[in-house]
């Protein structure tokens, strides 16, 4: 087995352990996810059932006549739902109503009525006024035949008592749910899994292919000089000494390169994944609700926050590409004199859009003669995620300064808002990848990404990129660039 083949086997082994530890824990976490969304909708539906209790509850007597009847015809309800390619055919609840001593008073099963179920956790807590809840074998012998059963208590207000009274708990109502009942849910998302992980199976098997040719390819071009030479025979020894330093350089670079560029890329993928777990979470749990029956204005907000997230996920992959790319040039590629006035002029025609939704307004200063030495396009790009930033922390109906001034050989571009300042634990972190701060308006956070940019941007022109608070309030920000001569 050549080299290149151990290397290929041994990375590719790792990255199928390593999946598959992945894979396993995610796939134990599904159980419990959706166990705790069903209990979320048990407690929406107990505390209904028990509002609809409450209307017709008189001196402690609960009358559970209306709730048979619904009951009864809610089994007989023809159902056909068919939630991603899983069918529903009929509602499974398990409901019982029990006074305040525990006493069942009705049982949608139509058993264990005048029964004492005090002894159950739902309904001793829920009677005792705190929140009840259990999961219970139906058949001690099987253990698929989990329940699982939440409380809502029962309460009557006195007729003097105001509306905002909390009255005397006089029953409790329990709402359970089978286990089994997601089950298909739970394996269907499994079965997901195993697609996902054969795909990235496949998928790095062709990135590897191609990856070790570039990364073992370095160290193949040095022997295949070397063979050259002692078959071309020509040159004294110096030529031929200095020939091989210089293929050793050029190898050793590239071979240093490579390895650098698969670490950094292993970094970022893991950055990634960490920061788009939150999205994908909200769109789980928005997608997760939209399965069960809701009002039309609901169904309407929890796809908004789907395409929101999606939205913001899309964001982060954008801006990571986008200063992944920056980052591995190691300088520019063309250096022109740079219009700092005409830089601005096009950043404020991008930016009015957001600054008109918050009521905010520019003060530009800069000199039309202001020239810097750079890149048009990378400055542009630097100043407007510096202007956008500024726009997210500063208050409507406020002011974003924008000013440019020559100190001796630099440009100093800055940026100032009016909003709440750095808070001191971020001073030190706010050009880290990844590392935001809240929003005052809306308590979301960016992707972290462009400060970062910015940061990138200063350093291939050869300059610093700054953000302090500011002594009278806000902050600023400053990019600090090498000037350019007048014509």
């Amino acid at each position: 087995m050549s080299r290149r083949t151990r290397v290929f086997v041994a990375i590719f082994v790792v990255y199928l352990a390593a999946v598959g530890v992945l894979l396993y824990r995610v796939a134990a976490d599904i159980d419990p996810r959706y166990r705790e969304s069903a209990e979320e909708s048990l407690v929406d539906t107990a505390q209904l059932l028990a509002t609809l209790l409450e209307r017709r509850t008189f001196s402690g007597v609960i009358p559970t006549d209306e709730l048979e009847r619904t009951l009864a015809q809610l089994a007989e309800r023809p159902v056909n739902a068919r939630i991603f390619g899983i069918e529903k055919s009929a509602v499974n609840l398990h409901v019982y109503v029990t006074d305040r001593n525990g006493i069942v008073l009705f049982d949608s099963r139509g058993r264990d009525v005048g029964r004492s179920y005090l002894g159950w956790r739902d309904v001793r807590l829920t009677l005792a006024g705190t929140y009840g809840a259990r999961t219970t074998l139906a058949d001690d012998d099987n253990t698929s035949s989990a329940v699982m059963y939440v409380g809502a208590a029962i309460r009557e207000r006195p007729p003097e008592a105001g509306i905002d009274a909390p009255g005397d708990i006089v029953g409790m109502v329990s709402v359970g749910k089978p286990i089994e009942s997601f089950a298909p849910f739970i394996a269907n998302a499994r079965a997901k899994l195993v697609q996902v992980a054969l795909i990235s199976g496949g998928a790095l098997l062709a990135a590897l292919a191609l990856a070790l040719v570039w990364l073992l390819r370095p160290l193949g071009l040095l022997g295949d000089l070397w063979r050259a030479l002692r078959r071309e025979g020509g040159g004294s020894l110096p030529v031929r000494l200095r020939l091989m330093a210089h293929a050793l350089r050029a190898s050793v670079a590239e071979a240093r390169d490579a390895l650098a560029g698969r670490s950094y890329a292993e970094q970022y993928v893991q950055t990634l994944a960490h920061e788009i777990k939150s999205p994908l979470a909200a769109i789980r749990g928005a997608a997760e609700l939209l399965r069960e029956p809701m009002a039309e204005p609901a169904r309407a907000r929890f796809a908004g926050n789907i395409v929101e997230q999606v939205g913001r996920a899309q964001d982060l992959i954008e801006r990571m590409l986008e200063l992944a790319t920056l980052e591995r040039r190691s300088s520019l590629e063309r250096v022109e004199r740079v219009s700092l006035a005409q830089v601005v002029r096009v950043v404020v025609t991008e930016a009015a859009p957001l600054a008109e939704r918050k009521q905010m307004r520019f003060e530009v200063d800069v000199s039309e003669s202001l020239l810097a030495s750079g890149d048009a396009f990378l400055l542009q790009r630097a100043l407007s995620n510096l202007v956008r930033n500024a726009i997210d922390f500063a208050p409507p109906h406020s002011t974003v300064e924008i000013a440019a001034r020559e100190s001796g050989r630099q440009v100093v571009f800055s940026v100032r808002d009016y909003g709440p300042g750095l808070p001191p634990f971020a001073q030190r972190r706010v050009f880290e990848k990844f590392f935001s701060t809240a929003r005052p308006d809306t308590g979301r956070k960016g992707t972290g990404l462009g400060l970062a940019f910015v940061k990138e941007v200063a350093a291939l022109h050869g300059g610093t990129a700054r953000l302090a608070n500011h002594p009278e309030g806000g902050a600023v920000a400053a990019l600090l660039l090498p000037r350019a001569a007048a014509a």
